[in-house]
């Protein structure tokens, strides 16, 4: 996802419990973080699972909803 600079010094090496993005795009972020995180089989602490799911659940058909 292309970004501007400053989006990518906010973000630095935050998690989405620490940094998200402008909210008319957090569905795709975290799905995307997600994807990330199943692909290369990583863990996933507990707040960030929450940050997740909390966000997942405002998506419409999101496919974290209940598979995280």
């Amino acid at each position: 996802m292309a970004v501007t600079a400053r989006s990518n010094r906010q973000k630095a090496d935050k998690y989405p419990a620490q940094w998200m993005p402008i909210e008319q795009v957090h569905c795709r972020y975290i799905a995307e973080w997600a994807a990330v995180k199943r692909r290369w089989e990583l863990t996933v602490d507990e707040q960030e699972k929450a940050t997740l799911t909390a966000e997942a659940a405002k998506c419409p058909n999101s496919p974290l909803t209940g598979s995280t």
